[in-house]
């Protein structure tokens, strides 16, 4: 965290190291990883982080070695030098939606929660974010981020092995970022009023998650598992999750995109070899989840902290 030491976070690095250290848990490969992270020369090159494809690394370069110890990878796309990183996600189609209906982001402090490993922390950056701070727990993510930024030109984006419930109450983003986070959480209100900490006073909140269609009253709350995901709690219309955003103490609250997940968003790639979205649908009916329930469709939703 050195080097954040002369941004507003520098007064929260006690805190933050606090938990990191508390939190932080040694994955069974880290040794493995730090290895394959060793024998890549940190001589950085162009990055370009305002296209759909981030660029990083020496062009002529071939790093697809080193690149596959690291899968899956699951948000992209990245050119690392001459190797096409085609990841499960289309993360890029999620960032043009959302680009068409935030605020600007130039010169502005944002946080991305659940940020996986940095793909939109670099979109972020490359739409003239002065600082992007990433957190999510999942160690190949974070390692996956090294791996990128030790190939970048010297840049201002931060991911962080922590949950959003371990961070302090920032009060300081101007634009606060939750894609994908909201279903997986039991307490969504109690998600919703972190968010609103962690944003400054006027700030904006960016939310994305899933949805179905109803009114103000519909909410599924799957049986067991949804889209064969253990840890789907809930799934709102989008009334009901505007509603839920005023009682969290959001302002000018609105629902700005509506999509349905398509097989040519979400799918297995050489760089993710799992199941993917096809695997988790209804063979006959692709309107429908395995279990039955609607096929994923995902809102985005901009919301303002009072000033």
């Amino acid at each position: 965290m050195a080097e954040t030491t002369d941004t507003f976070l520098a007064p929260f690095h006690e805190n933050l190291r606090a938990a990191l250290s508390s939190e932080t848990r040694l994955h069974g490969r880290a040794e493995e990883w730090d290895a394959a992270l060793a024998t890549i020369e940190s001589t950085p090159r162009a990055s370009q982080f305002d296209s759909d494809t981030v660029s990083v690394g020496d062009p002529n370069a071939d790093f697809e070695e080193v690149l596959s110890m690291f899968l899956p990878w699951r948000k992209g796309p990245f050119q690392v030098g001459k190797t096409l990183v085609d990841t499960e996600w289309r993360s890029d189609w999620k960032w043009q939606r959302i680009s068409r209906h935030i605020e600007p982001l130039e010169g502005k402090q944002v946080l991305d929660i659940g940020c996986g490993n940095g793909y939109h922390l670099f979109r972020m950056l490359g739409a003239g974010a002065d600082l992007a701070l990433g957190i999510d727990p999942t160690i190949l993510f974070n390692y996956q981020f090294s791996l990128l930024q030790r190939l970048s030109q010297p840049n201002r984006a931060y991911l962080l092995p922590l949950r959003s419930e371990h961070l302090p109450q920032f009060g300081e983003f101007d634009t606060v970022f939750s894609l994908g986070v909201l279903y997986h959480r039991r307490s969504p209100i109690d998600h919703l009023r972190e968010l609103l900490s962690f944003a400054k006073p006027g700030g904006e909140l960016v939310l994305e998650t899933l949805i179905v269609e109803g009114d103000q009253n519909t909410l599924l709350i799957p049986r067991g598992r949804y889209a064969k995901m253990a840890n789907v709690w809930f799934i709102p219309s989008t009334s009901m999750l505007e509603l839920m955003l005023r009682r969290a103490g959001f302002i000018d609250v609105k629902t700005a995109d509506v999509n349905v997940t398509s097989l040519e968003e979400q799918r297995a790639t050489r760089w993710m070899q799992f199941q993917s979205l096809e695997d988790y649908l209804d063979p006959t009916d692709k309107t429908k989840t395995v279990e039955g329930y609607p096929a994923p469709a995902r809102a985005i939703l901009v919301a303002r902290k009072p000033a």
